[in-house]
């Protein structure tokens, strides 16, 4: 059984980068394998380089830098006996985007709170501008002085 065999422009439709993204990503050294050639000279990828690519795809999203991408492609390149290293690289990635998730909760909180008083001015007849202090009811004066 051939192992199948990718061009470029098939390799950016299925990982949804773009042909420019892809060559860049092989001058940075993000990919995790050696890009071979064909016979005419095109660029030549696996499924193993596909999944890679998927995995750089989502590294990005989460803010890995290029540099830790790239460490850590080359760290895979360089086969066993790095593992420690690997994970270290993973884990400090990993501490970032707890931190950042813990960030954008406080985010999302903030908007959960301006939702609800929206709703709940709208929904109390909309009138006045929702983010005034509403005036206090006047205070009621009691008949006889306390005791």
């Amino acid at each position: 059984m051939r192992a199948e065999v990718l061009h470029i422009g098939e390799v950016a439709r299925r990982t949804g980068l773009s042909v420019h993204t892809l060559r860049l990503y092989e001058r940075a050294g993000l990919l995790a394998g050696e890009v071979r050639r064909d016979e005419t000279g095109r660029r030549v990828y696996s499924t193993w380089d596909v999944e890679w690519l998927g995995n750089c795809v989502k590294f990005r999203a989460s803010g890995m830098p290029l540099a830790t991408i790239s460490r850590l492609a080359r760290l895979v390149r360089e086969g066993s006996g790095n593992e420690a290293e690997r994970l270290e690289v993973l884990r400090e990635h990993r501490r970032h985007v707890i931190a950042q998730l813990a960030q954008l909760q406080d985010c999302l909180d903030l908007i959960d709170g301006k939702v609800a008083a929206y709703e709940r001015h709208l929904a109390a007849d909309g009138t006045g501008e929702p983010w005034q202090q509403q005036p206090m009811p006047d205070a009621v004066t009691p008949t006889s002085p306390p005791r």
